[in-house]
């Protein structure tokens, strides 16, 4: 049986139409998804989000029964200064974004923790407050639309690519914003989940699952390093009473053993979690 705190993000089967992944991860026994929403990863939500896209991903989603934790989204690079038609655009695929995060019930929009890139682009302090004040300014728009703000604090791949860097991103947040936690991009940068829970504790408010090494997050649950055991009971110990979703955008399977590779990995997860 899979916990019912477990879901599955449509990203695992970003190769697929939406429709054929929620019948898919529907067919495997989940009831929750995270929703991917992330251009150059996940096309299941069109990056030129207008109000028919919103529409038909609703219909989509709703016919295939399943919950939705969160939409796992991008309104761009946050901590690069915008220009006054770029502004206007991401306020406009803002609204997108939380218009169907309300539409499909989810909690949460989730958005990154900056560009991908590690360089800052004026200094480290300056992006950081950037990054920090557009994800304000997102919490707030979230609130009209009774959707929760997260981010992915850490993101091995993006401006706060470490724990170090996610501290001093946190710092600078309200405690409204939520942090995801990712046992992949932890371990890839060279951290330890458990000292992430530890810093963050009850700021988390939701978990993705996959496997790693330092320097690689594509990995099937099994072929990193990660301890999974000895996160999740860290997370217990803090009180966490969040649900988790196995993300596995992983580059070590072929598309043929993505759901039994998913199935794995539930049956894996699912006795570690309280």
């Amino acid at each position: 049986m899979i916990h019912d705190r477990l879901g599955c993000s449509s990203i695992s089967f970003r190769h697929l139409a939406l429709s054929e992944a929620l019948s898919t991860i529907s067919g495997l026994g989940f009831a929750e998804i995270d929703l991917g929403a992330l251009p150059g990863v996940c096309d299941h939500v069109p990056f030129g989000l207008d109000a028919p896209g919103v529409e038909q991903v609703i219909e989509e989603v709703a016919a295939s029964g399943l919950r939705v934790r969160s939409v796992n989204g991008d309104i761009g690079d946050l901590n690069l200064p915008p220009t006054s038609a770029q502004r206007d655009e991401r306020k406009r695929h803002l609204d997108q974004l939380l218009a169907l995060a309300a539409g499909v019930e989810a909690r949460a929009l989730v958005l990154p923790c900056g560009a991908l890139d590690h360089t800052p682009v004026r200094s480290l302090d300056e992006d950081l407050d950037v990054v920090a004040a557009q994800l304000e300014w997102a919490a707030e728009t979230a609130r009209v639309f009774g959707v929760a703000l997260w981010t992915e604090s850490l993101h091995v791949h993006r401006l706060c690519c470490d724990i170090a860097r996610a501290t001093q991103l946190t710092a600078r947040f309200s405690p409204e914003i939520g942090i995801v936690m990712d046992f992949s991009h932890i371990v890839a940068s060279g951290g330890d989940p458990v000292d992430f829970v530890h810093l963050f504790g009850r700021r988390i408010s939701h978990v993705h699952l996959r496997d790693a090494v330092p320097g690689n997050i594509n990995l099937s649950l099994g072929n990193g390093s990660v301890d999974f055991a000895a996160g999740i009971e860290a997370l217990a110990d803090f009180g966490y009473a969040g649900h988790f979703s196995l993300e596995l955008e992983t580059r070590d399977v072929t598309h043929d053993r993505r759901p039994d590779s998913t199935a794995r990995a539930a049956r894996f997860i699912s006795p570690l979690i309280p």
